[in-house]
């Protein structure tokens, strides 16, 4: 196992981890370090593994939020512990999986062709640059206004539907998934808080599916996975994983107090270094 590879996982699970929550673009960031880290493993490892280390960051979601994301729980009836069904939890997964749908028919049909035309660096800058301006003037347009859907169970099948359709744009790399649900959730009266946690969940299907989809077709391909490349997808997941349960905690507790222009300018400012870099 080259111990050089490894750093350069555990340095990749570190951007994951952080980037996959705060509205950034996690993809755009693992494109771009790709870039100047060059992994030394086949593009169709590369390929499986940049999303399948999105796992790690995903099982973060469910270990913090472990309580409102497990449909059950423990009751005592008739003197014996039982576990009983929670109606409540059931219509929150049910609203997950209908925000699901526009994302992943549009990703089963174009997948290949995403990965072919637009999986490069010249496209993630622009995306961070027109969502970095999106997310100044939203924020502009929103001050001061109250928000009209401050909880979870505020949330219609309607609104997590148009939620949805919102996160269909970030299939294109360099818009952030979480980018683009906070942004629509927001758009439609969602609070900043819900908007987050809703973003949160809504990413635990999608990326398994995600990965799933990828590994089938890493199976498909019969490529074999190296030694190397085993200890590259298990440090890299572990660390996403860990880094993940900091960067939730964070953004959490800052969109309390603050709005997510910062995170627009700085969208702007690296789109910029980008494009200059690439045509300097």
């Amino acid at each position: 196992m080259d111990f050089i590879e490894i750093l350069k996982a555990i340095f990749i699970g570190i951007v994951e981890g952080i980037t996959e929550w705060l509205p950034i673009s996690s993809t755009g960031h693992m494109i771009l370090v790709d870039e100047f880290i060059k992994l030394n493993i086949s593009e169709e490892f590369k390929e499986f593994f940049l999303v399948v280390i999105q796992l790690g960051a995903i099982l973060a979601v469910v270990v913090l939020y472990f309580k409102k994301l497990f449909p059950f729980e423990l009751k005592k009836i008739d003197g014996k512990k039982k576990l009983v069904s929670i109606k409540d939890t059931w219509i929150l997964w049910a609203k997950v999986l209908v925000a699901c749908v526009p994302a992943g028919i549009i990703g089963l049909l174009f997948d290949d062709l995403l990965d072919k035309y637009l999986y490069n660096p010249i496209t993630v800058a622009l995306m961070l640059i027109l969502y970095g301006i999106l997310f100044i003037i939203v924020e502009k347009r929103n001050k001061g206004k109250e928000s009209k859907i401050n909880t979870l169970k505020d949330i219609t099948f309607k609104t997590a539907l148009i939620i949805g359709v919102f996160q269909v744009l970030a299939l294109i790399p360099g818009t952030s998934r979480s980018g683009a649900t906070i942004l629509g959730a927001i758009l439609i009266g969602t609070s900043r808080e819900i908007a987050a946690e809703f973003t949160f969940f809504l990413a635990i299907p999608v990326m398994v599916g995600a990965s799933l989809y990828k590994l089938l077709k890493f199976i498909v391909k019969g490529v074999l996975m190296t030694s190397t490349e085993f200890g590259i997808l298990v440090f890299g997941t572990i660390t996403a994983f860990i880094v993940s349960m900091v960067a939730i905690k964070f953004l959490m507790k800052y969109i309390k107090k603050n709005d997510f222009t910062a995170f627009g300018w700085y969208r702007i400012v690296l789109g910029v270094l980008v494009l200059l870099f690439f045509f300097i």
